[in-house]
């Protein structure tokens, strides 16, 4: 295809919600390369969550100097040789009390810049996916649901957002408590030391098996989630439609399938990770108890004194906590790389980049040619074969032929929604592929059968195509629309609030507010797909005297099922299959008594 080709650039294959990570250590690259504004803020909250973790630590070793000093005190009171020395113990206890302050302090500036830098960084993700979506090809969404992407925007973001503000934090302090502990174990006493360190392995086998089952059934979560919300998305969107064929039941047995599918995972995932706490407990008590008798034997032989032990206590039941800890956390990370993972995948996706080349919408004359044009939403099967047609400057072509025939299909690639296989599509005798998409699409005024309008006033969304135009400009249009006297008759005319479902007007009302914003746009090339199929006889009569004082001096492509709309139609195009099977004018081609005969009578039968 000649002209300017789009640049792709391919990502991984995508990853259904849910799943586990695929590339761990890529991911956790590509997470960490993403962070790389934030790298010192990031190590400024590693220092501080070491530094409130080691004194944190220190602690229990000053506060068993002050049992030892009071031990002392009590056994020198009873042999009559002294007493408490209290102002040592004071001493003791303010250091450590300061300790204990400073690591709050440290623990608090490290939760403070941690969460700046978590909330700044999903903030500028929204962005970057929010701007991903515009930027990817018609064809990605044709393959996923809308929960599926939706998933990815909300659930997947909040995951990351969560684990990387929480899990990051709780790692590094983990194991800074456990190697912290150990050195603080083994200046007291290295046989207890070897004691409680026996216990890992236990503590460890049963963290293994737990989380190779947990992890299985949090992936299982995840998805099922997922089906969770494109199950509910579509039913908020298309209630009318359940409600009108008694679909409820059945729509509600589907939403409830899902959501005991999610809530059985959930529920499993959740128990076995919550069984954590108490197995680890039960393993650390254990560890507690043969400490508790060999330091109580070592206290009798004179190896160990009093306040050492009770330090030493103190830190083999905070030892298996942290432990406990980082198997959580692995957990955590596990589920936010998944997360970040897919997050990944949407930004790489396979991203379409069209030509440069400005295009003055207001220069367009308007001739349009199609050369053997050959298109499929699939590569493998092909739904346009071979395509030709040219069209010149302000010539009403209607493009007819059966449900299927390709009709829709040749406007959206004229409008660059898709790239064609083979072949060219030519505007002013270049290809469309060289052309700004931008600048292209702003020479199109579009007319679809499904509307769209969103929330806001009916004069905002008349402005859509056209947003510097004054209210006079938008007036005018809606009068050309045949609309103007509908709008008046609303409570508060132009400036009526539409609401977001869009109930407080009809489906023709919608359609002639379509109409009226193409007018609008004043584009020189028009796009009408089944642009009357929802208005009645005389509203449809309306709106084909306005589009005759529209289309003069503009190219226009007509797409309809009712023949009787496109009788004066320069050049009809009679589709079937693919391809172009009859051309010419209303009368030649009832003439002919072909294809587009055949069709046009079928209306008229009984």
């Amino acid at each position: 295809m000649s002209g300017g080709k789009r640049r792709v650039m391919h990502g991984p294959n995508n990853m259904g919600s849910g799943e586990k990570a695929k590339d761990f250590k890529g991911t956790v690259k590509k997470l960490f390369d993403s962070l790389s504004g934030y790298k010192k803020a990031i190590i400024v909250v590693f220092i501080f969550a070491i530094a409130s973790t080691i004194f944190s630590i220190i602690g229990p070793k000053i506060l068993g100097n002050a049992t030892e000093e009071i031990f002392t005190g009590i056994v020198n009171k009873l042999n009559n040789t002294g007493g408490i020395d209290f102002a040592s113990v004071h001493r003791i206890l303010i250091t450590c009390l300061l300790l204990y302050i400073v690591s709050a302090i440290a623990s608090y500036i490290q939760g403070f810049i941690m969460s700046t830098v978590t909330q700044r960084y999903t903030y500028r993700l929204r962005n970057r996916l929010n701007e991903k979506i515009h930027k990817l090809p018609f064809k990605y969404f044709d393959k996923r649901t809308n929960g599926e992407v939706l998933s990815i925007i909300t659930n997947d973001v909040d995951t990351l957002q969560m684990s990387f503000n929480q899990a990051l934090t709780q790692l590094i302090t983990s194991v800074t408590t456990v190697i912290g502990i150990l050195v603080m174990m083994l200046s007291i006493n290295v046989p207890m030391t070897i004691i409680a360190i026996l216990i890992l392995p236990v503590s460890s086998l049963f963290m293994m098996k737990i989380i190779k089952k947990s992890q299985k059934y949090f992936a299982l979560q995840q998805e099922y989630l997922g089906h969770v919300n494109g199950n509910v998305e579509e039913m908020f969107g298309g209630h009318n439609v359940i409600k009108a064929f008694n679909a409820e039941e059945r729509t509600i047995g589907e939403f409830e399938e899902n959501n005991n599918k999610l809530y059985e995972c959930g529920w499993k995932s959740q128990f076995l990770s919550g069984l954590m706490h108490p197995i680890m407990q039960f393993i650390g008590n254990l560890g507690y108890v043969f400490v508790a008798i060999l330091g109580g034997y070592f206290a009798i032989l004179g190896r160990i004194t009093v306040g050492n032990i009770q330090s030493f206590i103190s830190y083999t039941k905070n030892f298996t906590q942290p432990i406990t800890q980082v198997a959580q956390v692995l957990n955590q990370i596990q589920s936010m790389v998944a997360a970040a993972e897919r997050i990944f995948e949407f930004l790489e996706e396979e991203e379409e980049e069209y030509g440069t080349l400005p295009l003055d919408s207001s220069k367009v004359e308007g001739n349009v040619e199609f050369k053997h044009v050959k298109f499929g939403y699939d590569a493998n099967r092909i739904i346009i074969n071979d395509f030709s047609a040219s069209v010149r400057k302000g010539q009403k072509v209607a493009i007819v032929g059966p449900t299927g025939a390709g009709k829709t299909t040749i406007v959206k690639l004229l409008m660059h929604f898709y790239d064609v296989n083979s072949g060219e599509i030519l505007i002013d005798g270049h290809n469309i592929d060289d052309y700004n998409v931008k600048d292209l699409r702003r020479t199109f005024g579009m007319v679809l059968q499904d509307t769209w309008l969103y929330s806001g006033s009916i004069m905002d969304n008349l402005r859509y195509g056209k947003l510097d135009a004054t209210d006079e400009e938008v007036i005018e249009a809606a009068k050309m629309a045949n609309v103007d006297h509908f709008i008046r008759t609303l409570p508060d005319g132009y400036n009526m609030q539409i609401d977001e479902e869009m109930t407080n007007i009809s489906q023709g009302q919608k359609q002639l507010l379509t109409i009226a914003r193409a007018i609008l746009a004043n584009s020189k090339i028009l796009i009408l797909d089944e642009a009357t199929s929802s208005v009645d006889t005389r509203t449809e009569l309306l709106i084909q005297e306005a589009m005759d004082r529209l289309m003069v001096g503009r190219t226009s492509f007509i797409i309809a099922h009712r023949l009787s709309t496109i009788k004066n139609a320069d050049m009809i195009l009679v589709m079937n299959e693919g391809d172009i099977v009859e051309i010419g004018n209303h009368e030649e081609l009832l003439a002919k008594n072909g294809f587009y005969a055949k069709i046009y009578n079928s209306q008229f039968e009984n």
